[in-house]
């Protein structure tokens, strides 16, 4: 069965990258049950290919985020990993230099992170502003069918769309479409209304301080809320679609050496025997 292990190591590569697909989705929710999960997803990847640099970086992010109080073990094996790495890694490497991003936001304080923090909310922002721009975009032209999750396949943007659009569908979501096809007016008009409520209670006397102006933002941390759950379930669903055909890619090769191997040899008779 020799043939059978090669192929099996043939597919260490993607398999590793799977692994890490997993682990980074898992540790992406920053909560101590996917960590867990990411753990175990990042040490499976490394039983199977214990040098892949993309593994080791990964794992040594998620151990250096871990507290040394309440998980001391994941938080121990940092060394370990910091070591393998500087082996396996040449200087100015782009995984040496993630190491050392790695290390450094590891060493930083309490702003440093607010900091950090602070631009991820950014990013996050941007990136839902860019998804609701072409999902609205995608309302208006009527391609809502053609965004279908069966087609998105493993394009990530695709599967985004596809996702959102699932998640909108419904009378009940109505309200919220609108809203996602509107997002600047919407903000604006939401903006100056809040303001205008809040103004006019403190002015007539109803109350001396108003909040309650800010209700009106409801319906768009809705919306919003919405495409930050389409993301990550079109995160969820890659990463499945990804799993699914290296394991159907495994069993294929599998099946195709094992099937090869147990074919008989025949002569050059037409029975096999060696006679005519």
């Amino acid at each position: 069965m020799r043939r059978t292990a090669q192929a099996g190591l043939d597919q260490v590569g993607p398999t590793a990258v799977l692994y890490r697909w997993l682990g980074q989705a898992h540790a992406a929710e920053d909560e101590d049950d996917h960590d867990a999960e990411a753990e175990r997803a990042y040490r499976s990847g490394l039983a199977l290919a214990p040098d892949d640099l993309g593994l080791l970086v990964c794992y040594l992010e998620l151990c250096l985020r871990a507290d040394a109080f309440d998980y001391p073990v994941r938080a121990g094996r940092v060394a370990t990993l910091r070591a393998r790495i500087d082996e396996l890694a040449p200087d100015g490497s782009p995984e040496s230099r993630r190491v050392d991003d790695a290390l450094s936001w590891a060493g930083r304080g309490y702003g440093d992170d607010l900091i950090a923090a602070a631009g991820r909310g950014e990013l996050q922002q941007a990136e839902s502003a860019e998804l609701g721009e072409r999902v609205a975009g995608a309302l208006r032209a009527g391609t809502v069918d053609a965004a279908s999750p069966a087609t998105a396949g493993e394009d990530m943007r695709e599967a985004e769309l596809a996702a959102a659009l699932e998640l909108l569908q419904g009378r009940a979501n109505a309200p919220l479409r609108y809203l996602v096809t509107h997002r600047t007016a919407a903000y604006v008009i939401t903006c100056a209304a809040a303001l205008g409520v809040n103004r006019l209670l403190v002015t007539t006397g109803v109350v001396t301080f108003s909040a309650w102006g800010w209700l009106l933002w409801i319906p768009l941390f809705a919306a919003e809320g919405k495409l930050r759950a389409a993301r990550k379930l079109a995160r969820e669903r890659v990463v499945a679609r990804i799993e699914a055909r290296h394991v159907l890619e495994t069993a294929v090769v599998v099946n195709a050496d094992d099937h090869s191997e147990a074919k008989p040899r025949t002569g050059d008779t037409p029975d096999g025997s060696g006679h005519h």
